[in-house]
């Protein structure tokens, strides 16, 4: 059963075992509250934020670091050039490389991409996705395939990977990312569960996933966090946040 005690806080151990705090957020291109939005992410305090729906075009950057300043944390890679997915950090990541990646295009679908990052926390070394998958399925599927290649090409001991899948856990794309990666609300179920509430059916669309010898400590939506209420939440985005604590072993 899911817990709903507070997840572990982030630090790094003497031997460079890094606790961090990962959130997954589909924030509309920020149409909503920005400042609820600041308040969800400052209260659950994540060393690592995968944004999807990012503002893309005009001053897109300056919104994206408003948002960033307002929480604490500094933009990484992603938005306008990632076409929506983007990668925000706390101070505490040391960043070794950022790049932006366009997929393919399908005529009469939206462009997508994905934005990622390699860092490091204490002594782990972590590779770092954003994606934001297409709503038409066939699409969706070949872009699932796609952030796995992506993914192997990090050439990181440990990876972290997550976004908006627009699709539930019964989903092949669903299922052929968690065949690779951990789901990790199915390994350490924490929090509520569905992340799409605004219309029937509720399901769990955003999810993160890691790599075998990362630690999932919790994952789920943040509701009852400390900080963290249902009203900023309905008033941030139309989406959910998922929040995920792990442990990452150090690799030199």
């Amino acid at each position: 059963m899911p817990t709903t005690a507070p997840l572990p806080a982030s630090g790094t151990d003497p031997d460079g075992t890094a606790v961090i705090r990962a959130l997954s957020y589909n924030v509309r291109s920020l149409k909503d509250d920005t400042d609820a939005l600041a308040r969800v992410l400052t209260a659950c305090a994540p060393d690592l934020v995968l944004l999807q729906e990012a503002p893309r075009f005009f001053r897109w950057r300056k919104k994206l670091a408003r948002v960033a300043a307002a929480s604490g944390l500094v933009m990484l890679s992603g938005g306008g050039t990632a076409a929506g997915p983007a990668l925000l950090c706390s101070l505490r990541a040391t960043v070794e490389r950022t790049e932006d990646v366009l997929l393919p295009l399908t005529p009469g679908q939206h462009r997508r991409g994905l934005a990622t990052a390699v860092v490091r926390f204490g002594g782990t070394r972590l590779g770092v996705l954003s994606c934001h998958l297409s709503l038409q399925e066939r699409e969706r599927y070949e872009q699932g395939g796609l952030l796995l290649d992506r993914v192997a090409a990090l050439g990181t001991p440990h990876v972290l990977a997550g976004g908006d899948l627009n699709e539930d856990p019964a989903g092949r794309t669903f299922r052929r990312i968690a065949a690779e990666l951990r789901d990790c609300r199915t390994v350490a179920p924490w929090g509520e569960e569905h992340t799409w509430t605004r219309t029937e059916p509720h399901g769990r669309i955003d999810a993160l996933f890691t790599s075998k010898g990362v630690e999932v400590l919790g994952c789920g939506v943040p509701l009852g966090h400390p900080g963290v209420s249902e009203r900023d939440l309905r008033a941030a985005s139309d989406h959910l946040p998922v929040l995920a604590a792990l442990r990452l072993p150090p690799t030199g």
